[in-house]
Order: C-alpha cells, then sequence, then structure tokens
C-alpha cells in the first residue's frame, strides 16, 4: 500500500516569510509604515479631532466622584439578594451556587446563608420572597441583587416594583437572570425573546447591563459551567460606596437568641423580651449604647454591643491559587447549618443525636473531630505505644520501642519501662544522668494523676482547634499503619487579641522531650505529623509562628538553668494553673500536656533563637548512611534568616552586635574620646577637639535653618537623628516644588483620587497599631466585625412569631435621627399607579430605615412663594408633600404605598420622592371666600352683613379687598356695631341689592401628627404580608356601607329655558329720514285672506270618472315598475359589454407589446450585425 503523502510546509514566499517574522516577535507594521507612510498618516485633521474629542467624552463619562475608601481590611460578607416572583428558581440557584462556592449542598433556604467564595471576599446569600416589606427592607442592604425573570413567561410586576424599590433606595448593582429557556423549542423565538427581554432591561437598569442565560436543568439544578461563569462574575465584581450605607452602620442579622429569664416568662408570657442578635457590622462605626432602629418592630437603645471571633473567617495569609476544601466555609445558623456556634462567653457544638455515628464529613465538616475525640477509649499515648509499621515488604515490623533506643542512643539519655496498674498501660520514665535520683521520685509521685489531666485537656484543646476551623486529625489504628490524616496547624486570634498557643504533637512524650532538646536543629512548632506535601505549606506558617514560640522561650528559658528537664515535676499544680488560665485566653496543648520545659543558659549556643522542632522518625530514616554525624551536627538545620528575630538571636556573635557595656567597642570607643579625645597633629598642625569641647562649640556657631536653636548631638545617634531631619526637611520641600511645577499628564480628576487615596491611608494608619479592644473604645465597632448587640426590652411577638424567612435589619440612627418632627418633601405620583392620591389619606412611606404610616397635605408653591394646599396630588408632576415622621437628612429618597396587604393585581408603587427641608418654615394655606349681602346702600359706600360674627373678626380684616361678583372691586372700613359682625365698605361703584360681595383669604392648614410604624414582623408566621393600619375615608364609607347625602346644589337638573319675547325695533322718523333706502323700514301692508269669489272651486268627480282615474293610475303604476325592469336589464347587459370590452382591450395591448418586442429584437440584432462588419473593416479585394 502506497503511504498517505504528508503535507510538506511551505519555506518561501510571502506566507512562509511572514510565518518567519511572526515566530521571530518581528511585527510586519513598521516596515508597512517605512513602506508607505502616507497611508498611515493623518487624512483629516477634523476628522482626527473629532475622533480624539469623542474618545475623551467617553473616558470622562466613565468618571465618577471620587469618594473616599472607608473599606476595612476584612470588609464584611458582600450582601446578595436573590430576587423575583414565586416559582422563578431563586431557591434552586442559591443551592448551585453555594454548591458551586463550597461543594457543600443546603437543603432549606432559611435565613442568611454567608460562604467563603475567594482569598479576599465572602459572600451572603439571602432569598427575597414576594413581601413588598421584604423586598423594601432587603433593596436598602443589598450590595447586589440578581434579579430572575422567567423568559417562558416575561417580565413580571415584582420585578418593576423592586426595580423602583432600588431607584429610591440607591442603586446596588444589579444583575438579571433569565431562567425557564428550556421551554422554547424554537430557536429563532428563543433568540428574539433574548433580545426583547435584554433591551427591555436595559432601559430599566442602564444600557449594557449584564443579562444572564440559564439555558435548562439537569436533575434538579442548573448547568454547572452556567452557575460557575455567574459565581466568577459574582466573585470579582466591584461595588460603589452607596450614600445611605455608608453613613449609616446597619447589620443583617444571621442569629437571635433569648435571653430573657425564663422565671420571668412563666409568670407573664406577654412580657419584653431580652433579645440578643449577632451579624456582620456594615456600614460606618457602631457606637455602644446608639440607638437603633430594625424594620417592622421599632426603634429600641442598644444595651451593650460585642465583637465575635469570625464564624466565618477568610482564609490565611498563605499564597495559594485558590481555596482547599478545609477553608470553603458555609455559615448559616438559620438554615441549621455551621456546627461551630460563638456566643459572647462560650462556644456551641451542634452535634446532631440521630447522625451521631455516622461522618457529618459533606454536611457539617467542623464535628468529624470532636465525634472521634468522645469515642475513643484509648489515650494516644496508648494508641502510638501499640502501633507498629512496615518500612519495606516482607520486612520486619518497628515499633515505638525500637525507635526510641535508636533515638536515647543518639540523645544520651536513659529510658525506663513501668507498668502502670491504675492506667493499664507501659509507662516509659526518662532518667537523666546527673540527676537521676530525683527524677525517679518525682516521676513516681506524679504519674497517678497523670492520664486524667492529659486525656481531659487534650480533647478540650482540640475541641477548641475543631471550632476554630483548623481541620480534624484521624489516628492511627490499634493495629498500626501510617495516619490517614494530618493536622494542620493554624493560627488564630482570640477575642482579646492574644494568639492562640498552637499544639505539637508527637508518637510519644519521649519524642517530645527529644525533639524540644533538639529544638536547635529543626524547625518550630512542627508537629512531626505532616506528610511531605504538607512540609512546603509548614514552612510559610513558621514566620507567623515565630512569634507565639517567642512567649514560650521566655518560660522555658527557667527550669533549665538547673540543667534537666523536669517536665513531670508538679504535673498537678500545672494542670490546675493551666485551667484557670484557659478560662481568660485559648490555652496551649504543650504546657498542659507536657509541661514547661526551659532551657539552660549555657544552651544558647547550641540553640539560636531558642527555636523548637519536633523530631520525625520517618524522616530521620531517611538519611544516608555517608551523612554527617547526626549526634554532633544535623546538617537539616534550616532557618529563615530574612526575619528579625533571627538576625537578633545572632546579633552578638559579630562584632556589631549589642555586647555588654564594659564590653562594646562602640560604647568604649566614645568613652576614650570623650575622656583622651584631645590632641594635636604634629604633621599638619590640625588641632583635635574632644566630644565635650566640640558639643561647646558647636552650640553656639550652629543655628538651625528654621530659626530653632537646638543642642548639638551628643553622642553619634544624635547626629544621624539631625542628619535624618535635614534629609526630610529636604524631601519634604523638593516634593513641595515637584507638586507646583512638575503636573505632568495629572489631570483634575487623578489630583482628587490621589487625595481621597491620601486620606484613606490616613483613616488606616491612625489606629492601626492597637488592639481591637482599645480601639473599640475610640472608634466604636469597626465595619467587617462580627458583633452581638443585646437589647432589652424588644415585645414578646418578635420571639413568638420569628419567622427566619423574613429579614431582620438592624439600622443605626444619627444623632437627630430619633426624633419625629415636620419634613418637607417633594413627591411625584407613578405614573404607574392607577389611582391619584388625596390630601389627608394615609399613607405608608419607606424614609430611612423605617416604614410607617403617615398623613401628609399636598400643596404647591406659587409665583408668589405661597404653599397652596392641593386637594389631590397632580398628573405627571411633582408636587409637595409636609408630614409629621422621623427627622431624616436632606437629600434622602424615599417611597410611598397605599397598602402593605396581600398582593394587588396592580402596581403597589404609588409615589416616590425625596426630603426637602426638616422644619415647619413652610406654611400651608388654603382658600376660603367669605360671603356677604348689602343691607344698606348710600352711593358707593354700603353696610354688609353675614360675611363676620363678632366686631373682633372685623378688626382683623379692616382695610382686606372685597369685590362682587359682578367684579366692583372695594375695602373694609370699619365695623358697625349692630347686627354683630357687619361693617362699612366703600366700593367703585354704586352696588344693587342683588350683588353678593365675598372676600377671598388664606386659611393656615395644620399638618397632622402621625407616625404608625409597620411592625409587620410581630405579626404570625404566616400573616406578616398581612398588616393594615389607618384605613383612607373612602375605604370607612364602603366597609360600613355609608352612602354621601348628595348636596341639592350639586345634582343635575333638567334645564328649562322659557321662549324670550322681544318688542318691535322702533326706530325715529327723524333717524329713517337719515337712513339709505334699503335701510329705511318699508310700509307694506299685511297679507289679507283671499276673497270668496277669488279661490278656485273645488271639482267633485262622478263615480264613473273616479274608475277612469283609478284604471289610468293602476297602468300608470304597471308602466313605471316595467320601464325600471327594463332599464335595470339594460344596465346590466351594458356592463357585461364594458367588461367584454375592456378584456378585449387588454389583449389587445398584450398582442401589440409582443409585436413591438419582436420588432425591436429583429432591429436590435440588424444593428448588432452593422457594429460587428464595422469593427472588421471592409474586405479586402
Amino acid at each position: 500500500e502506497e503511504e498517505e503523502r504528508k503535507h510538506q510546509q511551505k519555506h518561501s514566499g510571502p506566507k512562509a516569510e511572514r510565518k518567519k517574522l511572526k515566530k521571530q516577535g518581528n511585527s510586519t507594521e513598521k516596515d508597512e509604515r517605512k513602506r508607505n507612510p502616507k497611508a498611515f498618516g493623518v487624512q483629516s485633521a477634523v476628522r482626527m479631532a473629532k475622533t480624539f474629542h469623542r474618545a475623551q467624552d467617553i473616558k470622562t463619562k466613565k468618571h465618577h466622584i471620587p469618594l473616599v475608601d472607608r473599606t476595612p481590611l476584612e470588609p464584611p460578607p458582600v450582601v446578595i439578594v436573590v430576587v423575583g416572583p414565586p416559582k422563578v428558581g431563586k431557591s434552586t440557584l442559591i443551592r448551585c451556587l453555594i454548591k458551586n462556592f463550597t461543594r457543600q449542598k443546603l437543603g432549606d433556604i432559611c435565613g442568611p446563608v454567608t460562604i467563603v467564595s475567594g482569598k479576599k471576599r465572602r459572600l451572603t446569600f439571602m432569598e427575597c420572597n414576594n413581601d413588598i416589606n421584604t423586598m423594601i427592607d432587603l433593596a436598602k442592604v443589598a450590595d447586589l441583587v440578581l434579579m430572575l425573570i422567567d423568559a417562558s413567561f416575561g417580565f413580571e410586576m415584582e420585578t418593576f416594583e423592586f426595580l423602583n424599590i432600588c431607584q429610591v433606595h440607591g442603586f446596588p448593582r444589579i444583575m438579571g437572570v433569565l431562567t425557564h429557556l428550556d421551554s422554547f423549542k424554537n430557536n429563532k423565538t428563543l433568540r428574539k425573546t433574548k433580545k426583547t427581554l435584554k433591551h427591555r432591561f436595559w432601559t430599566e437598569v442602564y444600557q449594557g447591563a449584564k443579562l444572564f442565560y440559564l439555558s435548562g436543568m439537569v436533575y434538579g439544578e442548573y448547568q454547572t459551567q452556567e452557575v460557575k461563569n455567574l459565581g466568577r462574575f459574582i466573585s470579582v465584581m466591584k461595588f460603589r460606596p452607596l450614600v445611605w450605607q455608608t453613613s449609616h452602620p446597619y447589620l443583617l442579622v444571621d442569629r437571635m437568641e433569648d435571653l430573657t429569664d425564663p422565671e420571668k416568662i412563666r409568670t407573664d408570657l406577654k412580657c419584653d423580651r431580652r433579645v440578643s442578635l449577632y451579624g456582620y457590622l456594615r456600614g460606618t462605626y457602631l457606637k455602644n449604647k446608639s440607638q437603633i432602629h430594625i424594620p417592622g418592630v421599632g426603634d429600641f437603645q442598644v444595651a451593650e454591643v460585642n465583637f465575635l471571633p469570625d464564624p466565618c473567617p477568610l482564609p490565611g495569609a498563605q499564597k495559594k491559587r485558590a481555596l482547599n476544601e478545609k477553608e470553603r466555609l458555609l455559615y448559616a445558623p438559620m438554615a441549621g447549618v455551621g456546627g461551630v456556634v460563638y456566643d459572647k462567653d462560650a462556644v456551641y457544638i451542634d452535634l446532631p443525636a440521630c447522625h451521631a455515628q455516622q461522618v457529618q464529613e459533606e454536611i457539617r465538616p467542623s464535628t468529624e473531630l470532636v465525634q472521634s475525640l468522645i469515642d475513643t477509649h484509648a489515650t494516644l499515648d496508648a494508641k502510638m505505644a501499640a502501633s507498629k509499621v512496615t518500612l519495606f515488604s516482607g520486612s520486619a515490623t518497628l515499633d515505638s520501642a525500637d525507635v526510641n533506643v535508636q533515638n536515647s542512643e543518639n540523645e544520651g539519655h536513659m529510658e525506663e519501662r513501668i507498668w502502670d496498674p491504675i492506667s493499664h498501660r507501659e509507662r516509659r520514665k526518662v532518667i537523666f544522668t546527673e540527676e537521676a535520683d530525683d527524677d525517679k521520685g518525682d516521676a513516681s509521685d506524679s504519674s497517678e494523676n497523670e492520664d486524667s489531666d492529659i486525656e481531659e485537656s487534650d480533647a478540650e484543646e482540640q475541641e477548641d482547634t475543631n471550632e476554630n476551623g483548623a481541620g480534624g486529625m484521624r489516628e492511627t489504628s490499634d493495629h498500626g499503619g501510617p495516619t490517614v490524616k494530618k493536622r494542620k496547624l493554624e493560627e488564630e486570634k482570640d477575642v482579646t487579641g492574644a494568639v492562640a498557643e498552637l499544639p505539637v504533637f508527637a508518637d510519644s512524650e519521649d519524642d517530645l522531650e527529644m525533639s524540644e532538646e533538639e529544638g536547635d536543629a529543626g524547625r518550630a512548632a512542627d508537629s512531626g505529623h505532616c506528610s511531605e506535601e504538607d512540609e512546603d505549606e509548614e514552612e510559610s506558617a513558621d514566620e507567623e509562628m515565630d512569634d507565639d514560640d517567642d512567649d514560650d522561650d521566655d518560660d522555658l528559658s527557667k527550669e533549665e538553668e538547673e540543667g534537666a528537664l523536669r517536665w513531670k515535676d508538679r504535673l498537678q499544680q500545672k494542670a490546675s494553673e493551666a485551667f484557670l488560665r484557659q478560662q481568660e485566653a485559648m490555652p496551649n496543648l504543650r504546657k498542659l500536656v507536657y509541661g514547661s520545659e526551659e532551657e539552660d543558659g549555657e544552651d544558647v549556643d547550641e540553640e539560636l533563637g531558642g527555636l523548637f522542632r519536633v523530631n520525625r522518625p520517618q524522616k530521620s530514616r531517611r538519611f544516608q548512611a555517608n551523612a554527617l554525624d547526626c549526634s554532633h551536627f544535623n546538617p537539616d538545620s534550616s532557618h529563615n534568616w530574612d526575619l528579625e528575630e533571627m538576625l537578633d538571636s545572632i546579633k552578638d556573635c559579630f562584632v556589631t552586635g549589642k555586647w555588654e557595656e564594659d564590653q562594646d567597642a562602640a560604647t568604649l570607643l566614645k568613652e576614650h574620646d570623650e575622656m583622651y579625645g584631645d590632641f594635636e597633629d604634629l604633621e599638619t598642625g590640625e588641632v583635635h577637639k574632644g566630644a565635650i569641647e566640640a558639643q561647646d562649640q558647636s552650640q553656639n556657631n550652629e543655628s538651625d535653618e528654621d530659626g530653632d536653636a537646638e543642642e548639638a548631638p551628643t553622642t553619634a545617634d544624635d547626629d544621624d537623628v539631625q542628619k535624618n531631619k535635614r534629609l526630610d526637611k529636604k524631601r519634604r520641600l523638593k516634593e513641595r516644588f515637584d507638586a507646583e511645577y512638575d503636573d505632568g499628564d495629572a489631570t483634575y480628576f487623578d489630583d482628587l483620587k490621589e487625595e481621597m487615596q491620601k486620606q484613606a491611608e490616613l483613616n488606616r494608619a491612625e489606629f492601626e497599631d492597637l488592639d481591637d479592644e482599645t480601639r473599640v473604645q475610640y472608634e466604636g465597632f469597626r465595619p467587617g466585625m462580627y458583633v452581638r448587640l443585646e437589647i432589652p426590652s424588644l415585645p414578646c411577638e418578635f420571639v413568638a412569631n420569628f419567622d427566619p424567612r423574613y429579614p431582620i435589619i438592624i439600622g443605626g440612627l444619627g444623632s437627630n435621627e430619633g426624633s419625629a418632627g415636620y419634613l418637607q418633601m417633594r413627591l411625584k405620583k407613578h405614573r404607574w399607579y392607577n389611582r391619584i392620591l388625596k390630601t389627608r389619606d394615609p399613607l405608608i412611606l419607606s424614609l430611612g430605615w423605617r416604614r410607617f404610616q403617615t398623613i401628609p397635605l399636598y400643596h404647591i408653591e406659587d409665583h408668589n412663594g405661597r404653599h397652596r394646599l392641593l386637594k389631590y396630588t397632580p398628573q405627571h408632576m411633582h408636587c409637595g408633600a409636609s408630614i409629621w415622621g422621623p427627622i431624616t437628612p436632606q437629600g434622602t429618597g424615599f417611597l410611598a404605598l397605599q397598602t402593605v396587604a396581600g398582593i394587588n393585581a396592580n402596581f403597589r408603587i404609588a409615589a416616590t420622592g425625596v426630603v426637602l427641608d426638616l422644619d415647619k418654615s413652610v406654611t400651608v394655606v388654603k382658600k376660603l371666600k367669605l360671603i356677604g349681602y348689602p343691607y344698606k346702600i348710600f352711593k358707593n359706600t354700603c353696610f354688609i352683613k353675614g360675611m363676620f360674627n363678632t366686631v373682633l373678626e372685623v378688626a382683623k380684616f379692616e382695610g382686606a379687598a372685597v369685590r362682587t361678583v359682578s367684579g366692583v372691586r372695594g375695602q373694609i372700613k370699619k365695623a358697625l356695631s349692630t347686627p354683630p359682625g357687619s361693617y362699612r365698605a366703600t366700593f367703585e361703584d354704586k352696588l344693587l341689592m342683588s350683588d353678593i360681595v365675598f372676600l377671598r383669604s388664606w386659611c393656615t392648614v395644620s399638618v397632622p401628627q402621625l407616625y404608625n410604624p409597620v411592625t409587620s414582623l410581630l405579626l404570625p408566621v404566616g400573616q406578616k404580608d398581612s398588616w393594615s393600619g389607618m384605613r383612607t375615608l373612602g375605604q370607612l364609607k364602603h366597609d360600613l356601607g355609608i352612602r354621601n347625602k348628595p348636596n341639592p346644589d350639586s345634582l343635575y337638573k333638567p334645564v328649562v329655558r322659557t321662549e324670550a319675547h322681544f318688542n318691535p325695533l322702533h326706530i325715529p322718523k327723524e333717524l329713517q329720514k337719515s337712513l339709505p333706502y334699503k335701510s329705511k323700514p318699508k310700509q307694506q301692508q299685511r297679507k289679507g285672506k283671499r276673497p270668496r269669489d277669488m279661490q278656485r272651486p273645488s271639482v267633485i268627480r262622478e263615480p264613473h270618472e273616479r274608475k277612469v282615474a283609478a284604471l289610468l293610475q293602476a297602468l300608470s303604476t304597471v308602466h313605471n315598475y316595467n320601464t325600471k325592469k327594463a332599464h335595470a336589464v339594460q344596465h346590466a347587459k351594458h356592463k357585461e359589454f364594458l367588461r367584454q370590452k375592456e378584456k378585449d382591450e387588454e389583449a389587445k395591448l398584450k398582442r401589440q407589446k409582443e409585436a413591438r418586442k419582436n420588432l425591436y429584437r429583429i432591429m436590435g440584432q440588424k444593428d448588432q450585425k452593422k457594429q460587428k462588419s464595422s469593427l472588421k473593416g471592409t474586405p479586402k479585394d
């Protein structure tokens, strides 16, 4: 068979040359520019200027006003609210996202669910149900909104309602998610629907808003790749700070505890409850004893605030590309997820009884270690002593005795095995050569009490480390074999800021002692149980743990001055002291189990820095036979010399180190110069002064540039300080000069950003060095802390009717926001709301953190500044509104609803607006017309009655302008004694008794003081969306069946108009003479009756004549009918004739057209022949 020929690549030609250039990295663009520079030149300066301006405009439009970055170093979790109508897939999406980030499945989504999504970001998911109260509350705290839309149905009212709520309360980031796309069978319809929904979504949010498509479900979950893409977008999204959120502290509560005394509840079920609420603090700093508002409950005073350890901490500062499984934390106490719960003075571990014997790794990963500790029946030492290991297949097994014999030979310590009848295990006692006798006595005394103390402290310590997220450890089995899961040590800070000391595990007590004595050759806090894969991670963690070990070294350096390890001495006393220390801080497992070990001062040269390392038997067996002698020198002594502590530990070994005063070279030289510093160089004749005389001269001669005379430095250190000061001053002057003259390309926007950046750095650096306890006293509880708020007097319904599906938000109030007052607002009825709003009808407002009912007065400002009361809100324009309510900062947006009960079929948001003013400076007035009647008329003066009731009322209105219905203007002059309320007035003209006089006045309207908070969270479970407050007047009349009695003057009546009779026009004779003839009245006589003789007599026919007339009439009728019928037939024939004629005409035209075509074709062919013959030329003869 002939082999298939391989493709031969071209090695020459233009294509091959381009490929070569591309491989070499040389672009061909430069050559093209050189070859044809005009093609790359500016073709049109005007067009280039337009392009440049457009690019700059687009760049400038992206600029926001820079704000000071107040986000803490450990920001609180990002609040992600999943919104949408019912049955659109909200819970499914949350479950898929949680599974994507944490690899865990959640059954029921109740309350906030906090997860760790990356090295620097945590997420809190909250599902928003269809209740308008929940939508309003969550819109105020959301950082990101995932808006789910059912693509098979389209947009629903809930989507637009939530968008309007967000627009009012500060617009968070919004991402649309289209679901139910698998219901479209036709691909064209799917694309069209996607496009329509996308553009409508862009109209509501902004052009280019992100819209995700979830194409379908697989086994009840969304497709993994689509969820992963959505999770990536969420993980890297940036958020712009919202004004209300950054100026107020707030919490999204994820846990609630009732602290009320049970005896008090037993005696009085309706008593107020003392409740502690937990959550991440967001926004700004929270002060203790401050005022808060819980939407749906009311205003309260905080009794106590504490910060707790973070239940869902960010992963450690180790450099890793991704999170490992242990750091994929999930915290959802309301959903029953997360086995460890922190409180003020305790830590609770949830161990479900029904699953006690099963491994809860998938659902409850934090309880595995605690469960294994509870189930164990033997101590770690007994298990390790009984365990055996086989190094090679077919070789003999090694137990701990063989290893200990080799180690004891290297160490020089002796070992004695003693069987303990109480604990039923073999005890191994260390015998030191110099103090063997003393140790025997001490060890035997303490051996009895050792087991119980070690076992208890061991279990407590492992519980604490398990709660702090350090992971679990599986021990070796009784039958031997290597460890299955290795313990990783992590650094955890306590509430007080102290660093928790970390436990060290070894195969046995003797191994731990030996390893600690060999600490100079090992690493700090090495567990001896880490696998080879974990060694790199542990080395990076050593740097962080050096600080912890330094504290232990101070304690360990006391006992070893006596010359030996005495870890069994006074073991019971040490255990009791450690237990007392455990109440204050997290205990140290090494001190509890093995006692304190201290070094002798003579061993400083061997153990530099006091770093300890636990010996690894596996590692020691890997040493080769030709390696260096380990008893004298350990070749694997790796120290991190970049650390300042390691450098300080060996400073004394060098000349530049810190020596004693009588041995330090620099100190001795200074003293020598002071005493013997004066000498004269005989060759040059230069006189050198000592330090003391030089100081006196420099004080007289030297002065500072600023005019501040200071003493000259007396030592070399002071000289360095002065030199640094001068350098700093020069540097500052140069920076000032550069800032003034070297602007470069910096714009005003860049300068503003730099200024904000400096302010943010100043804010961070102010309290950076203080511990949390001290910082809290200065600046309050900072955002990002997990805090516990204790509220002393919450209504009992809050606890009894608690539903985790409804969010509990704690909003901090400003200094004046707790008091009520008059608010002036600008309001506009929403164009989608189908009713206009009436003054004095109660309205539910969402303003700030609060939702409350109040009675607004609508008004509009006239051209003269008067605020005139309106009965109804105007259509499509703003109006003013005055209410009585809680003081809220100016510029805060609000929205209004008429009811929050149930689900209305129509759009629920009635109006939106903004707060303008906070005082009662605006006076709302309404028009008032007072009517009076004249009872005496004297030329232009008349007496009016019926307008006022008393003389005092008239005195108030003296000089006021009045007017009649006919338009005659006048003025009130003075009150009359009788009748009461009458007055004298003057007018422009004389009045008639039928005139009506009225006075136009303005009456001040007072704003009703109603503030009724919406307490929806106090309603029973299942009825929280049915809160109803004060009803409107129309609702009251409808509910009570009251009908208005109509005003008789307002009823419509039939209009009866009498016929008007006008007199004949009378023109005087003199005027008639001057009129033209056609306008003169003609003297015509009226037509009279015709005389009887002039009238034509009537003819009476005979019977025969009547018959003849009837016959003629019948014949004429028949003739007319026949004529009409014949005319119709003729018309139809003519119509048919015309139709046929038209057809013939069309056929004729068609024939003529075809004939013309043939004629033109023949003529064209003749012309072509003529052209060809002319092109060929005449044939030669």
